[in-house]
């Protein structure tokens, strides 16, 4: 049986989570979410542990397979080998200054400050590149407060939109780590041809649901005299299907895999070209 480990909450837990039913992977869960789950007809056990210990399950081969952030994998400095991003949770491990600080950039930051974080590892790479010489402060939650309760002159922390730096009074400095969830695997067992093979069509289906976010299947009938115009409108992976129309031989159905944000210009040009009955779809899984 196959074990890949996930995170039990968090950020990334319930997008990981329909993801995998975008895959065709039905995981039975309980609303205490239990420690495990099957699915693929029980030749798939599911793990749900907490997103910080994945990378030391997958080393150590308790879990084949994971999936977390890379900043925590970066962060443990765990062996492991990384299969795929996932190109969801989507974050950033920033430095992040009091705004009357004063201080523009790294290059301001005075010798024996103080970096309250949850990533010690991260930030204390990052500070001996810049060849600064602070001192880390490890702390494991409510970080942005630290330096307005004298614990720390600067913090460095994830964010995403920055919002909770803004309200904080906080700015931010510059950019450790840019984030986004990943598969590893234990590289023992992704170097053992029979495990790999029962690992590559999971992949493949994970992969297939990544490969249609922000896409569309657009249908419109055409009028045949513009082929060449549809073309040119709807390149979609390799150009538009052609099909014909029995009652309407003037007529024919174009199809395509469009990208979402083109939608608005597509449909307008088809329109201006006398399509009809243009009809857009969602795609769960895109396999090439």
């Amino acid at each position: 049986m196959l074990k890949i480990a996930i995170p039990n909450k968090g950020r990334l837990s319930e997008s990981t989570l329909d993801l995998f039913r975008k895959a065709g992977l039905k995981v039975e869960t309980t609303p205490e979410r239990k420690l495990y789950a099957t699915a693929l007809d029980k030749t798939l056990q599911i793990l749900f542990l907490r997103a910080d210990d994945i990378p030391e399950f997958v080393q150590d081969g308790v879990a084949d397979l994971g999936i977390t952030g890379k900043d925590i994998i970066q962060e443990s400095g765990r062996a492991v080998h990384e299969v795929m991003d996932l190109q969801f949770g989507y974050c950033r491990l920033v430095v992040a200054v009091p705004e009357h600080s004063g201080w523009k950039s790294i290059d301001d930051i005075p010798s024996g400050a103080r970096v309250a974080t949850s990533f010690p590892n991260l930030t204390e790479r990052f500070f001996h590149a810049a060849a600064k010489a602070v001192r880390v402060v490890e702390v494991s939650g409510a970080t942005e407060l630290t330096p307005h309760i004298g614990v720390a002159d600067l913090i460095t922390d994830l964010v995403s939109s920055g919002s909770t730096l803004a309200m904080n009074n906080l700015r931010e400095l510059a950019t450790i780590q840019p984030s986004t969830a990943r598969v590893i695997a234990n590289p023992k067992a992704w170097g053992t041809p029979s495990t790999r093979a029962l690992m590559e069509p999971l992949i493949a289906s994970l992969e297939s649901v990544v490969a249609a976010r922000g896409k569309r299947y657009l249908m419109a009938n055409v009028p045949r005299r513009n082929l060449e115009e549809v073309r040119r409108i709807l390149p979609g992976i390799s150009g538009p299907t052609i099909m014909d129309i029995l009652s309407h031989p003037d007529i024919v159905a174009a199809h395509a895999v469009v990208d979402e944000g083109a939608l608005f210009d597509i449909v307008n040009r088809l329109k201006a070209i006398g399509a009809t009955g243009v009809l857009v779809l969602p795609i769960e899984r895109l396999v090439p």
